[in-house]
């Protein structure tokens, strides 16, 4: 049983290899977990949360044991485990993994990828072959209800770490911030890139810089 009231520095090692499960009325798409990201609300400028609570970030701030989910870059969908104390930002953002039942069904939501080993690496893949999207953010983590997570039979004996990819900015830097993890020589783990700024339009008809990548 995964402890996810811990923080999420403590809980992004442990979830690799752990399975995720999710289910509707076509069935169920079971992924193992071989890439995740940590992020820790206000103490990580590199987090949707850094700034506090707003409509968008409330799920982040618990209970734990839920999904954040969010729509990022105008066309996609990604999932992140939320841990640590209730009141507290902390997640998991889920960045790729093994699709190890319910593959037809991930290759029906996922018809662009050549191969299956392509199914689930990267979050937004990984998303859309779970078949989440924005209904989902806040679904609670349970055994037999529509997302369900359980731990590894056994820890990693190894496991990566390093910058997280796409994030630009101070949350970029891998040296302070190593917080992406993942099991080394898998084949489903997502290529690494570092993060762009782009640029973004203020209230006031300004421009300002924005970070990609921030979850």
């Amino acid at each position: 049983m995964l402890d996810l009231t811990r923080g999420s520095l403590d809980v992004a090692p442990l979830l690799l290899g752990a399975h995720l499960t999710v289910r509707d009325d076509a069935g169920a798409v079971t992924v193992r977990l071989t890439e995740v990201e940590a992020y820790d609300g206000g103490n990580d400028p590199g987090s949707h949360a850094y700034r506090g609570l707003t409509p968008r970030t409330e799920v982040m701030f618990g209970p734990p044991g839920r999904l954040y989910v969010y729509f990022t870059y105008g066309m996609h969908w990604c999932a992140n485990v939320v841990c640590g104390e209730d009141g507290r930002a902390s997640a998991v953002l889920l960045r790729a993994g093994e699709v190890v039942d319910g593959v037809e069904l991930a290759r029906s939501r996922r018809p662009a990828a050549k191969k299956d080993v392509d199914l689930a690496r990267g979050p937004a893949r990984m998303a859309q072959a779970l078949g989440l999207a924005g209904p989902d953010n806040g679904v609670v983590l349970a055994p037999g209800g529509r997302a369900e997570l359980l731990a590894p039979a056994d820890a990693a004996e190894e496991v990566a770490t390093g910058p997280r990819v796409g994030v630009s900015g101070p949350g970029g830097d891998g040296e302070t911030f190593p917080w992406r993890f993942w099991l080394p020589g898998d084949p489903t783990v997502s290529t690494y890139r570092a993060g762009v700024r782009r640029r973004r339009r203020p209230a006031d008809g300004g421009r300002a810089d924005a970070a990609d990548g921030a979850h």
